[in-house]
């Protein structure tokens, strides 16, 4: 028998911790640094999607979040006014693809990870910030001044990654997706808004979102246009919130009524140009810290989970660590950067602002037919495999993956 592989994962989020969970499922020893003192979720949701899912069963990793969470049974689009625009057909795709889309607080969602992650060691206060390559191994240096080595290195480290930043170099810019974000987690009740339910409404330059979350919890969401400069510093609270969705529909402004002011996080959302290659030697970026994206498809989590269980099918298949990386990289690019491009695009449309935009985003959704529809959500839902065949590595190639063409179209350009 050989050696058993070693691997840091740096980060312990969402990406590190799935991470963790397969490169141990795996066979690898895995230890994992954290800079936060303490594991703590942010207070607000997320959808896990059905592609994640299926990704993690290929591991057979089931974290069971149908009993922490919500199935999405409904999902509308409306107006500011409250008046449908369109019902979008994710139950409808969930239900042919065989696996359900899942909405989930992240604090629910890192219990679940934590529940399946074993004996792996977390180290709290482990602030990585940088690496080296020595030979075939990788050794992570923290902030501390002290160092750990393994066979492979994962940057994990989200949006502020220590370790994309060692190999895009310290100016890679940041963009601004030009609005604020508001989010909530409440408990809540409404006569017009049912269990089960996902429901967005748009608005001009401004959109709201409620989703059900379980156990009688609501997870809301909201933004408005604004420029980084003001975003960045605004301190309205809860009053400002509410200020500026005066006049929307009662079961938004409950929402935000409902909500402690404490449990009110406002943020700016960023995503930066797609990086390739994502690594070197044993290093590799995962999650967040490879492709950070905006939020309006919901696949940030999602797409964390799938580069997790790729990347261990891939380990456990490669004649080496540096190769199993490699494999692992060019099977993500596609469909990572399509991913990227796509949320960068429909947030862009979602938030048109001017009477003549909104009207020709409301009217492209309203009148778009169903099988176009379907279509355009049914590739980012259904997790396309490892992109390389366990075969392929015989050979010394790599393959680049095939997946679809995108989720949308750019159509306001």
């Amino acid at each position: 028998m050989g050696k058993t592989r070693s691997a840091i994962v740096v980060g312990a989020g969402i990406g590190g911790l799935t991470t963790a969970i397969a490169l141990r499922r795996t066979g690898f020893d895995v230890e994992v640094f954290e800079r936060a003192p303490e594991l703590r979720a942010a207070g607000f949701g997320l959808s896990v999607m059905s592609n994640a899912t299926a990704a993690l069963a290929t591991l057979d990793i089931d974290l069971g979040l149908e009993k922490r969470g919500r199935v999405m049974e409904t999902y509308h689009v409306k107006d500011r006014k409250g008046r449908l625009i369109r019902e979008f057909p994710f139950p409808e795709i969930t239900r042919r693809i065989g696996v359900p889309c899942v909405c989930i607080s992240r604090a629910d969602l890192l219990a679940a990870l934590l529940d399946q992650i074993g004996d792996v060691p977390i180290r709290l206060n482990a602030a990585a910030e940088g690496f080296e390559v020595a030979g075939d191994r990788a050794r992570v240096l923290l902030a501390d001044g002290s160092s750990a080595e393994a066979d492979l290195l994962v940057g994990a480290d989200g949006f502020n990654s220590a370790v994309r930043r060692q190999l895009a170099g310290p100016d890679e810019p940041a963009h601004d997706s030009g609005y604020i974000a508001w989010l909530g987690i409440t408990e809540y009740r409404h006569p017009r808004f049912a269990p089960g339910s996902v429901v967005h409404l748009w608005g001009d330059g401004m959109r709201f979102g409620l989703v059900d979350i379980g156990g009688g919890r609501l997870y809301w969401w909201g933004t408005k246009n604004m420029p980084y400069e003001r975003s960045s510093t605004w301190d309205g609270g809860k009053a400002g919130v509410l200020d500026a969705y005066s006049g929307w529909p009662d079961e938004v402004r409950e929402a935000i009524r409902v909500t402690p002011p404490a449990d009110l996080l406002t943020l700016n959302t960023r995503d930066r140009s797609f990086l390739r290659p994502w690594g070197t030697g044993p290093v590799t970026l995962l999650g967040d810290a490879a492709h950070p994206m905006l939020t309006s498809l919901g696949q940030g989590s999602a797409m964390a989970m799938e580069d997790a269980a790729v990347l261990a099918r891939h380990l456990r298949h490669a004649p080496d660590v540096p190769r199993g990386l490699r494999g692992y990289e060019a099977a993500r690019y596609d469909r990572t950067r399509t991913m990227v491009e796509a949320t960068r695009s429909i947030s862009e449309f979602e938030q048109s602002q001017g009477p003549v935009r909104r009207r020709v985003r409301d009217a492209y959704f309203r009148w778009m037919p169903h099988r176009k529809l379907v279509g355009k959500l049914e590739p980012a839902l259904t997790f396309p495999g490892d992109g390389i065949l366990p075969e392929t590595y015989g050979s010394g190639t790599y393959g680049s993956g095939t997946y679809g063409s995108g989720t949308y179209e750019r159509t306001d350009r």
